[in-house]
């Protein structure tokens, strides 16, 4: 056998070798793709079945996995109160006490990394501790600084009087001669002192009485509200005072945890007294005349009773719903009125457009000639052109003498 046969022989073996080959891969995806088939049929089917043939253990993960119910109630429930006594609001004729916790924030963004995560953390601790409900109420007040600047005041007019007694000082140790040139300088730089320090107080004194001009002032306070109703304990044996004791004893305990864990996350917190617990309850009832009819006026004036200023619920909602009425009714109208004109114009452009269809067709008609003339030739497209123009010609003239012919009957039948 010469090399060519040889060659002929090792190419047709090999050849034999990759079809047989590829036939094995086509049958071993042909079984992987029929595999795949059925598993996705038994997936559907699965599926497919009725709620009734789902087992008892998969209906039992379902019904885990509903979230609870939280009881959600208005913050405004612990201000109808009867009285105020022992640090602690009385309601519902002392069938629920309310204490309250004043806490001061913190300002998180300020923050480092690790200050954030050790607050987040603190948190997270001060919402695992929680065995009773509470509630988070936030006060915004307007800043009257009246008092403050009477303070100022009063330590400026002391600042004042010292820096007069160190010039008068000053001056009679220079007037005596007797003083030594070191011991003038020392008594020369006290008295610089003396007169930086009340020029700086001055200047507080006048920026802050500017800032009080501007009535936009506002601070919020964070209040977290606890309570204890006595039915909880079962003391219904208990007199009266007895009551309001156990009731104190209760929400002292579970309010100084709260301030516990509160610290935890740097917030800082204190039980508020009774006098604060009157003033958060006035601001909270007039909001808008708590600081014409100030508490502390109140307190100074020796009030038997503090009223509310605040407008009646009812009137105030009243109000507001007309408001409301008003501005949608002019919005409706306003909607209404731009909806007819756009209408309108729309109308019209549709009827122009109706009347004037038979020009705007022969008109595009020629123009489309024109484009193609080169195509369909010069002489052809002039007579299409003219074709055109004279049936928009007679129909012209039919239109005109059908309305003619509409005149003449309307006259004949007014002669007869």
């Amino acid at each position: 056998m010469n090399s060519s046969d040889i060659l002929t022989n090792r190419l047709s073996i090999l050849l034999v070798v990759m079809v047989a080959i590829l036939i094995v891969l086509v049958i071993v995806l042909v079984v992987l793709k029929i595999r795949m088939s059925g598993k996705k049929f038994k997936k559907s089917k699965k599926n497919l079945e009725p709620e009734g043939k789902k087992s008892a253990q998969e209906k039992s993960k379902v019904s885990s996995t509903k979230l609870p119910d939280y009881n959600r109630q208005s913050i405004f429930d612990f201000m109808e109160f009867d009285s105020v006594e022992d640090n602690m609001i009385v309601q519902k004729n002392g069938k629920r006490y309310v204490m309250v916790i004043e806490c001061q924030g913190v300002n998180y963004d300020l923050m480092s990394q690790i200050e954030k995560v050790s607050v987040e953390e603190g948190f997270q601790q001060f919402l695992n501790t929680l065995r009773h409900p509470i509630q988070i109420y936030i006060q915004t007040r307007t800043i009257n600084l009246e008092k403050s600047i009477s303070t100022y005041k009063n330590k400026v007019k002391e600042i004042e009087n010292q820096y007069n007694q160190k010039i008068y000082e000053y001056n009679m140790r220079q007037q005596s001669g007797v003083y030594t040139k070191e011991e003038m300088d020392k008594a020369f730089y006290e008295l610089t002192k003396s007169r930086n320090l009340y020029e700086y107080a001055k200047d507080i004194v006048d920026n802050t009485e500017k800032m009080s001009l501007n009535r936009n002032i506002l601070n919020k306070k964070y209040y977290v509200v606890i309570s204890y109703m006595p039915e909880e304990g079962a003391t219904n044996t208990y007199g009266k005072e007895e009551l309001r004791n156990i009731a104190f004893s209760e929400l002292y305990t579970k309010a100084q945890a709260l301030i516990r864990t509160l610290s935890a996350c740097s917030v800082a917190g204190r039980i508020i007294n009774s006098n604060e617990l009157v003033e958060l309850l006035y601001v909270a009832y007039n909001r808008d005349d708590s600081e014409v009819f100030g508490f502390d006026k109140a307190l100074q004036a020796e009030y038997d009773d503090l009223y509310s200023t605040a407008p009646d619920v009812y009137e105030n909602k009243i109000k507001a719903l007309d408001r409301k009425i008003q501005e949608e009714s002019v919005r409706l109208a306003n909607s209404a009125i731009e909806k007819a004109k756009n209408k309108s114009v729309m109308q019209k452009m549709a009827e122009e457009k109706e009347e004037t269809m038979d020009d705007l067709i022969s008109q595009m008609a020629q123009i489309l000639i024109e484009e193609n003339k080169q195509y369909v030739g010069k002489d052809i497209a002039e007579q299409a052109i003219e074709d055109i123009q004279e049936d928009k010609n007679n129909k012209e003239g039919g239109e005109i003498n059908e309305k003619e012919k509409a005149t003449t009957r309307g006259r004949k039948k007014s002669v007869k």
